[in-house]
């Protein structure tokens, strides 16, 4: 890819990695479908949708990621994305395509920044600052330190946990359905919990996760800014969620993104495994608030996120999931 939602030819690799697909391997459906806009007018963009969750609302990531690569498509391929701040203002309609409007805000020597508006039905319903760099380098560095967890080697996928789950001959019926409908969606990453938590406890637990992601299929050596579309699809999945650990005795009635920022900070492979470290400080007043950190492999820090969303929960605990 030239450029995110382009075809081409592939730019400067952002890590260590092969150059190659793996013999019979797929491009990622996040490159050839889900991130790829159809450019109608020089900053006006159209996006549809891949993934669809059980709300019957836009998933989030979705909306982030195809942002990021309409703002993209309006600077320089020198030029990268170092953080972008967003707000969910109206839910997203699934049954029609989404339309992205950007506005070259500025373009500085060292900075630019890119206003991005997705319309649905004439009306905003998200909007989106998106902040471009060129390369520089510093002596002043520093960087928390990854945690020590096990490789994804000896992890199971989310899809063999749940299939543990269902093997239960305990498990009520309502979550069996429940369990079912999430192991048929096709959502387009790869995930291994670190401490899957137990669906059968509803105890309350530290509002904190660790889980392993990648995009399914094949990226490669290309632009950074694409990896970096891909980062922002894959950062909102289950995210939100940390801040409910703690809470697993109500049931949710609602709940949803209310804002979204993302600071990139090092070259990553978004098809590569990532550990996607993920808390939540605080809850309250029907809000509730994470903070995440993609870790590559090799321990370096490569990008930090934050989310605030709406959780309302039904008065009358649950007593029991079985």
């Amino acid at each position: 890819m030239a450029a995110p939602g382009d075809a081409g030819g592939a730019g400067a690799g952002p890590g260590p990695g092969p150059g190659r697909p793996p013999a019979g391997d797929l491009r990622s459906v996040l490159i050839t479908s889900v991130l790829n806009l159809e450019r109608l007018e020089l900053d006006l963009f159209r996006g549809r949708h891949h993934w669809v969750p059980a709300t019957q609302r836009l998933f989030g990531g979705q909306i982030v990621g195809q942002a990021l690569v309409a703002a993209a498509r309006a600077v320089s391929r020198d030029e990268q994305v170092h953080s972008l701040h967003c707000y969910f203002v109206r839910a997203g309609d699934p049954k029609v395509p989404v339309l992205y409007e950007v506005e070259r805000t500025r373009t500085g020597k060292s900075f630019s920044v890119r206003s991005v508006k997705a319309i649905q039905h004439g009306k905003p319903i998200f909007t989106c600052q998106a902040s471009f760099q060129l390369s520089q380098c510093s002596p002043v560095q520093h960087q928390f330190t990854m945690p020590a967890v096990p490789p994804p080697e000896k992890l199971l996928t989310q899809e063999e946990l749940i299939q543990k789950f269902l093997q239960n001959p305990n498990l009520a019926e309502r979550y069996r359905k429940h369990l079912n409908k999430i192991q048929a969606e096709d959502v387009p990453i790869d995930i291994k919990p670190v401490n899957p938590p137990d669906i059968f406890c509803s105890e309350p637990q530290e509002p904190k996760q660790l889980f392993w992601v990648r995009a399914r299929g094949y990226i490669g050596e290309t632009d950074m800014k694409v990896h970096c579309c891909v980062a922002a699809y894959i950062s909102d999945y289950a995210f939100l969620g940390t801040a409910l650990l703690p809470h697993r005795q109500y049931h949710i009635k609602f709940m949803v993104s209310l804002d979204h920022s993302m600071w990139f900070h090092a070259p990553f492979r978004a098809d590569h495994w990532m550990l996607y470290e993920c808390e939540s400080p605080w809850a309250g007043g029907c809000r509730g608030l994470v903070q995440g950190r993609l870790w590559r492999r090799d321990g370096v820090l490569a990008v930090t996120c934050a989310q605030e969303g709406v959780i309302r929960v039904e008065q009358m605990p649950n007593q029991s999931k079985l």
